[in-house]
């Protein structure tokens, strides 16, 4: 039997602890054959990112054709898009490959978008027009954002909590949705990761999907400052559930299982000089 397939479209983390690497492994260990676009480069390290070079919009759309036009997509999980160019680009194969629903799927691929904006250590990995390309564009097209606590605000324009953050930014969602290109379905679901930054030893992510109150997903915290990828991680796991046929729910609640997993696996290493990379090994 062939695994499913899933693609990450991200840029590159010289690092290894995030971005295409962080995606390529998780699909790796969890099942799933991953392909990838590259939409920028980036110098990086556990301590931030120094420079960002971002790839021609001509090539981005040349790797999406290559990938497409190629292989049975089960799922696709966005990173780091880095120009409004590139939201588009991605924005405009979703809906396509939703209408012509290619032959070579068994049914459209679920699409997972984590909207990168700002880096951990503060770097901007995307301005306001690439805030707004994901609004107006990608994030109605989504099966699922989820973004973090920062970036839920920042999506937004204000403050809130994880809870209140997932909710507006679902209903939000789902109103663009309804005006969108064909190919919209009825809303992305959104999941707010991170955790309470008032709780101790648990973290809270907020499902919202849309007209359903949002949820709690309460899974353990792990003290650690090895936390470098934890983002990626995450998105790219709960895309390989979704490749499995997995449900959103189960996904989500596996893909927090797989982060924690990880994170206690690299929670005392001692790689590089700021925060250290989440763990992609198995052993």
């Amino acid at each position: 039997m062939n695994p499913p397939v899933a693609l990450t479209i991200a840029g590159t983390d010289s690092g290894g602890a995030a971005g295409t690497a962080a995606d390529l492994a998780t699909f790796a260990a969890l099942g799933v054959h991953g392909a990838c676009v590259i939409t920028a480069v980036t110098a990086q390290d556990t301590t931030g990112v120094s420079d960002i070079h971002p790839v021609p919009h001509a090539t981005i759309e040349a790797q999406l054709e290559a990938v497409l036009d190629d292989l049975p997509i089960a799922a696709i999980k966005t990173g780091m898009l880095g120009t409004a160019a590139a939201v588009e680009a991605v924005a405009q194969r979703v809906v396509k490959l939703r209408v012509t629903y290619s032959p070579l799927s068994a049914s459209q691929p679920a699409v997972v978008v984590d909207p990168v904006l700002v880096a951990t250590s503060g770097a901007v990995l995307g301005g306001e027009d690439v805030r707004s390309a994901y609004l107006d564009h990608l994030l109605p097209l989504a099966t699922v954002v989820t973004p973090n606590l920062d970036e839920a605000r920042a999506l937004l324009g204000h403050d809130g909590t994880p809870r209140e953050l997932a909710d507006e930014l679902a209903t939000a969602l789902a109103g663009r949705a309804a005006g969108a290109a064909s190919g919209a379905a009825g809303g992305a679901a959104v999941i707010v990761t991170g955790g309470d930054p008032e709780a101790t030893g648990t973290c809270t992510d907020w499902l919202a999907e849309p007209g359903q109150p949002p949820i709690p997903l309460t899974h353990p915290a792990v003290p650690t400052s090895n936390d470098h990828g934890t983002g990626c991680t995450y998105g790219s796991a709960l895309a390989a559930h979704l490749a499995h046929g997995v449900p959103l729910r189960e996904a989500a609640e596996q893909a927090a299982a797989y982060v924690t997993r990880q994170l206690t696996r690299s929670q005392h290493w001692t790689l590089g000089r700021g925060r250290g990379p989440i763990a992609h090994l198995n052993t």
